[in-house]
């Protein structure tokens, strides 16, 4: 997920099945897969209705214990059990390689100001409108990159993530194709992966479109179908259509705050917000050419004044109406990111009552969440499922 994202960050059978009758996954089995993950992906009708319910998707991998964005993040959140990881926030180098950043700007998520060398390249750039002072990934090539080493994005929540500072380079996202069929072998069952293009206007003004360039690499890979285990997203409407002509993977419209607009409805003029998007008439639009949505989770219960959850809207069952699947985001452990009547204490980096967050997001009938804890986000599951 992107600068786009808040800081808050009927359950039952039919409900369940919604994910698998949107996204149209059956019969799935991947080019490639090893003799067990086959069988288990035939066994259980392929595509994504093979996911459980709610999917629980590793933000960033498993963000809350490892720097995002790395093939550590990534991989500890296959440990501990995620149905999907969000392996990629793609952004494209100076010479038109995709890799996995946050953000374009890299100064808060590597070591990049500690290289003297890379001094010169820090500037000043209008990022969707808003005025940001670092490094951008643009203004790299990929053997420059590769130098760099990641660090944790919000070391006052997360301290003890520190520790693995300077541990793994930046991935591409070839890279982390070639790995999801490694680890796809190894476990025996198919990894599933959840890409997100990002600012895709600002980078085809700068002429680097990503859209071209992740269908390019997929058809490479022979996952550019319904049926393949990789889902994409961005905040975009306009991105998402263009990579709807390109590549039949299942899709996903990101959604930020109610008040605010898509980045390319602001450069061509659309007047519509997300306020918009979700009515019904936006989600049917939605639906013409996406799989699925990712609000915030404000979307799906809003808070009041004082941060308290208050009764949910009526998104989720108006997106299921269209046939629309619903991963919202983001659940963290830690205190400043929960509702607040489910903190414990002050503490920037202590956890509250996350379980039961949970419980109040998945009674709502959402399909899965995207979540930085994903172990903890299985148990609570487990607790809703019974």
């Amino acid at each position: 997920m992107g600068t786009q994202e808040s800081n808050e960050e009927t359950s039952g059978t039919g409900r369940r099945a919604l994910l698998g009758a949107a996204v149209l996954g059956a019969g799935g089995a991947v080019l490639g897969m090893a003799g067990p993950a086959r069988a288990d992906a035939t066994r259980h009708g392929g595509g994504v209705r093979s996911l459980p319910k709610p999917t629980i998707i590793g933000h960033r991998g498993a963000s809350g214990y490892r720097p995002e964005h790395t093939f550590g993040s990534y991989q500890l959140a296959l440990d501990l059990g995620a149905d999907i990881v969000e392996a990629g926030d793609l952004v494209p180098t100076k010479d038109g390689h995709l890799v996995c950043r946050h953000e374009p700007e890299i100064g808060g998520t590597t070591d990049v100001a500690d290289h003297p060398e890379f001094a010169g390249r820090r500037t000043t750039k209008l990022l969707d409108g808003v005025s940001t002072t670092g490094w951008f990934t643009e203004d790299f090539t990929l053997a420059e990159l590769k130098t760099l080493r990641a660090v944790e994005r919000i070391p006052a929540n997360r301290p003890h993530n520190t520790l693995y500072n300077g541990r793994w380079e930046i991935p591409t996202f070839d890279e982390v194709l070639r790995w999801q069929d490694e680890q796809t072998r190894k476990r025996g069952k198919q990894v599933w992966i959840y890409p997100e293009l990002k600012h895709p206007t600002y980078f085809r003004e700068q002429g680097l479109p990503l859209e071209e360039r992740v269908a390019k690499l997929l058809r490479a890979y022979r996952k550019d179908r319904r049926t393949s285990p990789v889902i994409l997203q961005s905040f975009e409407p306009t991105s998402v259509q263009r990579l709807h002509k390109h590549v039949d993977n299942p899709l996903v419209v990101l959604l930020s705050s109610a008040n605010s607009r898509p980045w390319d409805f602001v450069e061509t003029g659309d007047p519509r917000t997300v306020a918009d998007l979700v009515k019904p008439a936006g989600l049917r639009e939605i639906a013409s050419y996406a799989q699925g949505i990712g609000p915030t989770l404000d979307l799906v219960i809003p808070r009041d004044a004082q941060g308290n959850l208050t009764r949910p809207t009526t998104l989720v069952p108006d997106a299921h109406k269209v046939g629309l699947i619903l991963h919202p985001y983001t659940m963290r452990n830690e205190n400043p990111f929960l509702p607040a009547n489910f903190r414990k204490g002050t503490d920037a980096d202590a956890y509250g009552d996350v379980f039961g967050a949970y419980q109040a997001y998945f009674a709502t009938g959402i399909d899965g969440v995207f979540t930085d804890q994903p172990d903890t986000g299985l148990l609570a599951r487990a607790d809703f499922t019974g």
